[in-house]
C-alpha cells in the first residue's frame, strides 16, 4: 500500500479508538463512581501512530453530600466488595439500596459482603434508621449489624479490569490485595472523574484530526489513480 494511504489509514484508525473512548467517558460523566479511560499513544514502522494502552484513571472523584444514608462515598483508595453472580466484584459506586431479602445491595443485586461473615450480605431492617461509620462498621437499634468490605490494590490499574461502568474484576484472582486507604462517608456519593469539559476539547480536537487525515486519504488516493492514468497512456 502505499505509504501515505498506509499512515492516513493508522491514523484514522487510532482516532476512531480515542473517539468510542471519548465519547464512553462523556457519556458516563454523570455515573456515580465513574473512572475515566485514558490512552497512550506511542509511534509504529513508519511513524504510524497507534493507541498503545488504554488505562483506567483511578483518582479520586469529588465527594458530593446527598443526605441519603443508602449513599455511600469512599474517600481515599479502595473499593466496595460486592457478592455478584459471577463472584466478588468491585466498585467506586456508593448508590445502594435495601432489597427485597433486607441486604444492602446495588440496583442490580450485587450484595455488599460482611468482613465478620465470610463475606455475607448485610441485612438490615427496612423499616428502622441505620448508621454506617467512617470505618464501614453498620449499626441498627444500638447494635453491629457488621463491616463492609473495603479492598484495596497497589496498582489497581493493573489489578482491575472494567465491568461495564460501575464495576471492576480482579484480573488475577490469585493477586495481592492491600489494607484500603480509605474512609467511608454516609449520605454522600463519589462523582465521575471525568473532566467533561477537557474531555469535550479532546473530542472535537480527534474529530478534526480524523478528518483531515480522511481529506489525505481522498488525495493519496486521486493521485494513485492519476498516475496510474498517466503510466496507461504512456504505455
Amino acid at each position: 500500500m502505499d505509504p501515505l494511504l498506509l499512515t492516513a489509514a493508522s491514523g484514522m484508525k487510532a482516532r476512531m479508538e480515542s473517539l468510542d473512548m471519548l465519547a464512553n467517558n462523556i457519556a458516563n460523566s454523570g455515573t456515580n463512581g465513574f473512572k475515566a479511560d485514558r490512552e497512550f499513544y506511542s509511534l509504529f514502522k513508519q511513524e504510524l501512530p497507534i493507541i498503545e494502552t488504554r488505562w483506567t484513571d483511578f483518582s479520586q472523584g469529588t465527594v458530593m453530600p446527598t443526605g441519603n444514608p443508602l449513599d455511600l462515598a469512599l474517600d481515599g483508595k479502595g473499593f466496595f466488595a460486592l457478592n455478584s453472580p459471577a463472584g466478588v466484584v468491585y466498585s467506586r459506586s456508593g448508590s445502594f439500596q435495601v432489597s427485597s431479602a433486607n441486604q444492602l445491595a446495588t440496583a442490580e443485586g450485587y450484595t455488599l459482603r460482611n468482613t465478620r461473615n465470610n463475606g455475607q450480605p448485610i441485612a438490615v431492617d427496612p423499616l428502622r434508621p441505620f448508621e454506617i461509620d467512617r470505618a464501614g462498621v453498620v449499626k441498627q437499634n444500638g447494635q453491629e449489624l457488621g463491616q463492609l468490605e473495603i479492598t484495596g490494590f497497589g496498582n489497581a490499574t493493573q489489578a482491575l479490569g472494567k465491568l461495564g461502568s460501575s464495576y471492576f474484576a480482579q484480573l488475577d484472582p490469585a493477586g495481592a490485595k492491600t489494607a484500603p486507604d480509605a474512609v467511608v462517608k454516609q449520605g454522600s456519593v463519589e462523582q465521575s472523574n471525568v473532566p467533561v469539559t477537557d474531555a469535550a476539547v479532546r473530542l472535537i480536537s480527534v474529530m478534526r484530526q480524523f478528518e483531515m487525515l480522511q481529506r489525505a486519504m481522498s488525495v493519496g488516493a486521486e493521485m494513485n489513480k492519476r498516475a496510474i492514468d498517466e503510466v496507461a497512456r504512456a504505455s
